[in-house]
């Protein structure tokens, strides 16, 4: 390589580095804020391979106004008869590829929730999603839960 072309290597990489500083790359100290649902997914304790969010996380996100998807993966008769403000009925036994990518965009962040605890539906369909590449939370607590911390279900 010779000297000019040396010189313009380094100009480049100069001119780069000044391009992404002040257009492209956030510099150290002015990182993008995290999102609230990823701030939680980072905080989340993991169980049966499936990130879980408590009620009070939930409540947080609700709170911020952020975006995200919540599927209530129960039967279709039981969303029916009440389920949380804002679900979406997504049953889980309808969980596939083709269903998911009709319902979701892939960028987006899911919860999940299913009738309680001790109901496996929820943890079932964040492992079917998040095989899937989906971003996905796993509010244990589930519609029992909800009622006991004095919230109604919606029909």
């Amino acid at each position: 390589m010779n000297k000019s072309s040396i010189v313009f290597f380094i100009v480049i990489i100069l001119g780069s580095v000044f391009i992404c500083k002040d257009a492209f790359c956030l510099e150290e100290g002015n990182m993008a804020k995290t999102s609230e649902f990823e701030e939680i997914a980072s905080k989340a304790s993991i169980k049966d391979g499936v990130k879980e969010m408590t009620y009070d996380q939930l409540m947080q996100l609700r709170n911020t106004g952020e975006q995200y998807i919540l599927f209530d993966v129960l039967q279709s008769d039981s969303y029916n008869n009440g389920h949380i403000e804002g679900s979406i009925s997504f049953p889980l036994d309808t969980i596939n590829k083709i269903n998911a990518k009709n319902k979701i965009l892939q960028d987006s962040h899911v919860i999940v929730y299913c009738a309680s605890f001790e109901c496996p539906a929820s943890t079932v369909a964040a492992k079917k999603l998040s095989e899937l590449g989906y971003s996905v939370l796993d509010y244990k607590g589930g519609m029992k839960e909800w009622q006991e911390k004095g919230n109604g279900l919606v029909k």
